[in-house]
């Protein structure tokens, strides 16, 4: 069995051994902490891993990986959240049918976004920006800004929103290609209750610079969790299947995503 096979085991194992590990008097806590776990700007801290493995790259079908590790910290009672992203790649050699041309950091993507006060829908906006971490085999050797926002509403058990970002590259070095690419992930939420919720939520790329026809990818598909408790931590498991629609030549033919995210204490005893 290979590595991420193991790893998409042991996720949805625990996702199902650990289903009833709340009594029914904290379930009205569970639901609220689920609805609070499906909006990616709500004023909790949490530490989400999210492992994106792509399938059926290149002519031998080989597989990418990344890790994303991705603080989510507010600030000023919500107004400001900040999400970093430090993703660890594994690229393989896509010219043989086995092999890694190498593993490790890639460059690393700071968002602040600023989350006014409003009624029904929650938006939020601000700047991004992209360090050239990843090196010379793992990134893009540019140092990139742009914006990026989000939007959703939470009408009952749904939850309906998207986010979206791009960045230019300003700096760096001059040898490398020019950067000017975009997300686009747009999520849908379900709450079944006790936790538990199916979802889907593709993340969109474009690639400005590449040539016609293989500038886009875009996944479509949907999977589910649960939120549980980890002795007093609350934890939101997910898995989902995407398959690629559109993508370039060389591009991968579906992805599996599994997601622990864990929600800590607020200083002073906030959400």
């Amino acid at each position: 069995m290979t590595r991420n096979r193991q790893i998409a085991l042991v996720i949805l194992i625990l996702t199902w051994a650990m289903a009833p590990a709340y009594a029914e008097d904290g379930q009205s806590d569970m639901e609220a902490m689920s609805r609070t776990a499906a909006n990616p700007i709500a004023n909790a801290i949490s530490l989400p891993f999210q492992n994106n493995t792509d399938f059926g790259l290149g002519t031998y079908d080989r597989a990418s990986n990344v890790l994303n590790i991705q603080p989510v910290i507010p600030f000023a009672d919500g107004k400001i959240v900040t999400r970093t992203i430090f993703p660890i790649v594994r690229v393989p050699d896509l010219a043989s049918e086995s092999g890694t041309i190498s593993t490790g950091l890639s460059d690393i993507v700071l968002t602040a976004f600023y989350v006014p006060s409003s009624g029904g829908v929650t938006w939020g906006v601000g700047p991004v920006f992209q360090f050239p971490s990843g090196g010379d085999l793992r990134g893009t050797r540019k140092w990139c800004a742009g914006i990026s926002g989000v939007i959703l509403v939470q009408p009952g058990d749904w939850t309906l929103g998207a986010l979206a970002n791009n960045v230019w590259s300003f700096a760096g070095e001059a040898d490398a290609r020019d950067v000017n690419q975009g997300s686009l992930q747009y999520f849908i939420v379900y709450q079944l209750g006790k936790g538990w919720y199916v979802n889907s939520a593709p993340i969109i790329t474009v690639d400005w610079e590449a040539d016609s026809g293989q500038k886009w990818k875009v996944p479509f598909g949907a999977g589910g969790g649960k939120l549980l408790s980890v002795g007093k931590l609350p934890v939101n498991l997910q898995s989902q299947a995407y398959f690629y629609a559109v993508k370039p030549d060389i591009g991968p033919d579906w992805q599996l995503r599994l997601q622990a995210q864990v929600f800590l204490p607020m200083p002073g005893g906030g959400e």
